[in-house]
């Protein structure tokens, strides 16, 4: 996403920020309601284009009703839920409950979205919800390509940076899931994640599909299951906003089996939750989603590493994010990993950097599966990626992957799947000054491929930083006495702003002591 701040998201998310920081409602108040506004802007806009289209075509024996919008892959909006209408209510009326109304008749003659869209607007002040709508309608009708899913996106991950941990539940930062998506490569299929969160990879994945010219309706099936029944509507939405629908389901993974998952799905992505404990391992020493074995340590990671393995059908693949530690995990964990391993399943291993996700400073690695691939001549490799060096930082908190360098890292694995390179976002260059004879090799500090007996050697890790190395540094040109005194003069700069700030807290407990005397 552009970070400059011009474009329409940016400017969007400001005015709507904005308008919540000067009322009472929190982050998390404000997050559903807003998407839902979003929502309903795209909808219409969808809407008003079928509606010129039919314009004419209805006549005195034929009626333009629901079935002629559905035809046209478009949301039916009643006369109540336009945004014309509620742009033109009253400030003295009942603005909420006018919203929740047209929700509900949206839902009511689109059963797909059933108890799915928000419907708490009555919590907002009637001018709040006044300017809310002018906000979502400043921008033109005429807005290209998937505009409203961008902007969709773009409040999730504001939303998720807000409101911290629970928001960071639902939303995987973009270039991760776009880095996921271009090494699996979901051309065609059944797409499969478990802990779906709002959606992102079913999003993703669609647009890999449309980047290569599909339609992504005709060629993917997407199916999801998630634990909170709020962030199922988010993902439902999400979908809808997109011009996708799929089959997401409220259910607690580690138990609920909703989609008969075993042997099932071409492609497998997830972001599920790191090293929980407590999980009641009780209910499923009969599951045949663990085939490995239950581990004995208090840690999901490897019920969930060996759920994405099983719902695998013999071709599939799977990208996944997971805690670092799960690399290198001991024990019952590490006889779990050596049978993963000796499957010959397991195809690429990425570590990435910290701070890419908005709730959580420490880093993480990417898995692959490929089942194909025990009957290639890879079967006996991995490749390893230590991208932790490879990042755009955004601000001082959060990093990124451009477009360049997603396709980059994706374009790694490619070459060793003998696989041609792709040059849609421009990573031609950077690709050459690694890969110039457009075929693989290992780079110190970058890639490897390993094979299983090396693995073996290494006690079974799937850790990148044990194989990858460290690339040759180039000798730094600098006056190392004049480094040092700028960080010195820097250190006393912030020394002395440290002490007038301890000065002024000191004057302010003074003042306070002395009012309650």
């Amino acid at each position: 996403m552009n970070q400059n701040g011009n474009n329409i998201e940016a400017r969007l998310w400001e005015a709507a920020d904005e308008l919540r920081a000067n009322s009472e409602l929190t982050s998390a108040e404000y997050s559903a309601p807003v998407l839902g506004l979003v929502f309903l802007r795209y909808a219409d806009h969808k809407f008003m284009v079928v509606a010129n289209e039919l314009e004419g075509v209805g006549s005195g024996r034929r009626t333009i009703g629901t079935a002629d919008y559905q035809a046209k892959g478009v949301l039916y909006l009643p006369e109540e839920a336009r945004f014309s209408s509620l742009l033109q209510l009253p400030e003295g009326g009942n603005i909420g409950a006018a919203i929740n109304d047209a929700m509900r008749a949206i839902e009511s003659d689109n059963p797909d979205l059933k108890d799915v869209l928000p419907k708490t607007y009555n919590r907002f002040e009637n001018s709040l919800l006044k300017e809310l709508l002018k906000t979502m309608n400043s921008f033109a009708m005429d807005i290209e390509g998937d505009a409203f899913g961008k902007i969709y996106e773009y409040f999730l991950g504001h939303f998720a940076m807000s409101q911290g941990q629970q928001g960071g539940e639902f939303f995987t930062p973009t270039p991760i899931v776009k880095l996921i998506v271009g090494i699996i490569e979901p051309f065609h299929g059944r797409i499969f994640d478990p802990a779906c969160g709002s959606g992102g990879m079913f999003v993703q994945s669609a647009r890999f599909v449309e980047e290569h010219k599909q339609n992504p309706g005709a060629e993917l099936s997407v199916f999801g299951q998630e634990k909170v029944a709020e962030t199922v509507r988010l993902g439902k939405m999400n979908l809808a906003v997109h011009g996708l629908s799929g089959d997401i389901r409220q259910g607690n993974a580690y138990y609920d089996d909703l989609h008969h998952s075993s042997g099932k799905f071409d492609f497998v992505m997830a972001n599920p939750p790191f090293n929980v404990d407590r999980v009641d391992k009780e209910r499923l020493k009969d599951d045949p989603r663990f085939p490995f074995a239950l581990p004995r340590t208090d840690n999901a990671n490897y019920l969930w590493i060996q759920l994405f393995y099983r719902s695998l059908a013999e071709t599939g693949r799977a990208g996944f994010v997971m805690a670092n530690s799960a690399s290198d995990a001991r024990s019952s964990e590490m006889e779990i990993r050596k049978q993963l391993i000796e499957s010959h399943a397991v195809d690429v291993m990425v570590a990435v950097s910290s701070n890419f996700f908005y709730t959580v400073t420490l880093p993480c690695t990417l898995w692959f599966f490929d089942k194909a691939k025990a009957k290639t001549e890879r079967a006996d490799k991995v490749l390893f990626i230590d991208a932790r060096n490879l990042y755009n930082q955004i601000d001082r908190a959060h990093r990124e992957w451009t477009p360049e360098q997603i396709e980059f890292l994706a374009n790694i694995a490619r070459l060793f799947r003998n696989e041609t390179p792709e040059n849609l976002h421009n990573n031609a260059e950077l690709l050459n000054e690694y890969f110039p004879d457009k075929s693989y090799n290992d780079v110190a500090g970058l890639c490897k491929v390993a094979t299983v007996e090396e693995i073996e050697a290494q006690g079974w890790s799937l850790n990148p930083g044990r194989y990858v190395g460290v690339a040759e540094r180039e000798e730094e040109d600098f006056d190392f006495k004049e480094r040092l005194a700028e960080q010195h003069a820097e250190l006393e700069t912030l020394n002395a702003e440290a002490r007038k700030l301890e000065m002024r807290i000191a004057e302010n407990v003074g003042m306070l002591l002395e009012a309650d005397d």
